[in-house]
């Protein structure tokens, strides 16, 4: 457990490395440890109660919805605030259990359904289906009183079911993909089927490269347009596991299992809710790889119209884009290459420009130099100047003037900028981090730096011309 949770490394290879030395890992205590973890991670996120999360229920539902999109049901338990009740009034949030129901309860990472319990006075909105033990429970509002014994006619939404069953079938392909593409390693930690969108978790070490998200995205395009039959069979656990079919490390399977087999490409232990040929997906297309711990990795994919729209999105930005820089969509590449290449010549040559202009403003300056107790001074408040030239400039001024304190402040965009050089002959007696400190205090900053060399930063702009006059009092203290 402690590789796993703190060092990010996967369970599965754990057991697969055990195995090779005929040594066997405690499963039983890994998920209990991990139980604990959970619990622990929960307790530190729960700043509100959310009295559904503590729920549990007794009673069994059947789950009607592999074939049947409507049913007609009794209610069994009714919830509000955490609390059994034997009726819901209108406007009330809760929960419905029902006998038997055709609403897919969250699991699996697939979201829940959503529709409606309807009956001859109302209705109650599902908005999200979930498990409460063996029990399925319908969460959402009241539109009509609902009491124990009522019968509803169950009803969920088959477009929003259709949709996830479409993202929940390109999981499979991709989980697939990703292990042909990137290596037997790579198994499921986590994933989220909804309506818009899939996301899933997956053990690798590294970042997912452009090449192999696209070798991927071919892979499961490829088995679309295949248009595969899905096939789904309850087989004993142990068959299905020696027929090949994936099995997720610390989820626990019934004795029989349901197994969803999409041609000879994919073949898992799923009770989720599937389309019946692949060519439903229609097209899948990645939108983005992430790293969210140590050994995971995250991809989030859409499929179907959701794709379409995506790349037509791309499309026209695409042209937008091309519009704007003069060229061709099929040329864009070569024509940003030119800017680029433009673009740094450019600066280049306003850099030489910049400190062209600083050179000329030290020679401007040098007519300010002034003594201190003999000692050569240059405190001035530069204007027009670049930040990053102030350090070229003052090590101008110490080779020209040999011997000297240079104070240079400049003041723009509600900022100051501060620069202390002093020569190595005068550091005994003067130190250029005191000095800067001294004057940053002074326009709401602080700084320091080298004896010979140090920088600051302020706030207050207003202030520089006074700070930098009090620069003469202060070295007539010092030398």
């Amino acid at each position: 457990f402690r590789l796993y949770d703190t060092y990010g490394f996967p369970a599965d290879l754990t057991n697969d490395i055990a195995r090779e030395k005929e040594l066997t890992i405690d499963e039983a205590g890994f998920e209990a440890a991990m139980a604990e973890q959970r619990k622990r991670a929960q307790q530190a996120s729960q700043f509100d109660t959310d009295y559904n999360e503590q729920l549990k229920s007794d009673l069994v539902s059947e789950f009607t919805g592999y074939d049947s999109t409507i049913g007609t049901a009794t209610v069994v338990e009714l919830f509000k605030s955490g609390e059994l009740v034997q009726k819901l009034n209108v406007g009330d949030e809760g929960i419905v259990v029902l006998d038997q129901t055709p609403f897919y309860a969250e699991s699996g990472g697939q979201a829940g359904d959503v529709g409606l319990l309807e009956t001859p006075a109302g209705n109650f909105v599902v908005k999200d289906t979930v498990k409460l033990n063996s029990a399925i429970a319908h969460k959402g509002i009241a539109k009509t009183t609902l009491k124990l014994g009522d019968v509803v006619e169950a009803k969920f939404d088959v477009d929003n079911r259709q949709s996830t069953k479409i993202n929940h079938s390109a999981t499979h392909l991709m989980h697939e993909a990703l292990k042909r593409v990137l290596g037997d390693h790579v198994n499921q930690k986590g994933s989220l089927v909804t309506a818009e969108r899939l996301r899933f978790d997956f053990s690798h070490f590294e970042a997912v490269t452009a090449d192999e998200i696209k070798l991927v995205e071919k892979l499961v395009n490829e088995q679309i347009r295949a248009n595969h039959s899905l096939e789904t069979k309850l087989m004993n656990l142990d068959d299905a596991k020696a027929a090949g079919a994936m099995a997720l490390f610390g989820e626990k399977y019934e004795e029989d299992v349901r197994v969803v087999s999409m041609g000879d490409f994919s073949l898992e232990l799923c009770g989720g809710t599937h389309v019946s040929q692949t060519g439903d997906i229609g097209l899948f297309k990645i939108v983005s790889e992430s790293g969210i711990a140590s050994g995971v990795r995250r991809i989030e994919a859409v499929t179907a119209e959701h794709a379409l729209q995506l790349t037509q999105d791309y499309s026209e930005q695409l042209i937008e884009i091309a519009s704007l820089i003069k060229s061709e969509p099929n040329a864009i590449c070569g024509r940003i290459q030119q800017l680029i290449e433009h673009n740094k010549a450019t600066e280049k040559e306003l850099d030489k420009l910049k400190q062209q202009l600083a050179s000329n403003a030290g020679a401007d300056l040098l007519s300010q130099v002034y003594e201190v107790n003999g000692v050569k001074v240059l405190s001035a408040n530069l204007k027009g100047v670049e930040p990053k030239v102030l350090r070229t400039m003052v090590d101008d001024f110490k080779n020209q003037l040999g011997s000297v304190v240079v104070v240079l402040g400049l003041g723009q965009d509600n900022k100051v900028s501060l620069i202390a050089g002093v020569t190595k002959d005068l550091v005994s007696k003067v130190k250029a981090g005191e000095l800067v400190n001294y004057i940053a205090q002074q326009v709401g900053g602080k700084g320091g730096g080298r004896p010979d060399m140090a920088q600051a930063g302020g706030n207050q702009p207003d202030n520089l011309e006074a700070a930098l006059a009090s620069v003469k009092p202060w070295l007539e203290t010092k030398l």
